[in-house]
């Protein structure tokens, strides 16, 4: 299994409503396409004090490469990541993804 990790630097203008909207419509989304699950976003609380910038993030499972692959390519999350794109500072450089193996 692959958890997607999205991480996001809002910009100080970032409509709160927006973002609640895109996170619910993700949600949805990863709830409809085969192989993908668990999805869970939410703000930073950074516990550590080591991400103050990371505002908020999300994650999700997939089953494998393949079923990430399908997500990412998929009309409805490109329009949603580009409102995201949109919420972040500096656009898409306000975004850091990273995937990790779990489970067996």
């Amino acid at each position: 299994m692959i958890r997607h990790c999205v991480m996001l630097r809002l910009a100080r203008k970032a409509d709160r409503t927006k973002l609640d909207r895109v996170m619910l419509a993700l949600g949805k989304l990863v709830d409809r396409l085969d192989g993908c699950s668990n999805f869970c976003a939410g703000p930073n609380r950074d516990f550590e004090d080591k991400s103050p910038d990371i505002a908020y993030g999300f994650t999700l499972d997939a089953h494998d490469a393949k079923a990430l692959a399908a997500y990412a390519v998929h009309p409805e999350h490109q329009a949603l990541g580009a409102k995201l794109v949109d919420l972040c500072e500096g656009g898409s450089a306000g975004i850091i993804v990273y995937d990790i193996e779990v489970g067996p």
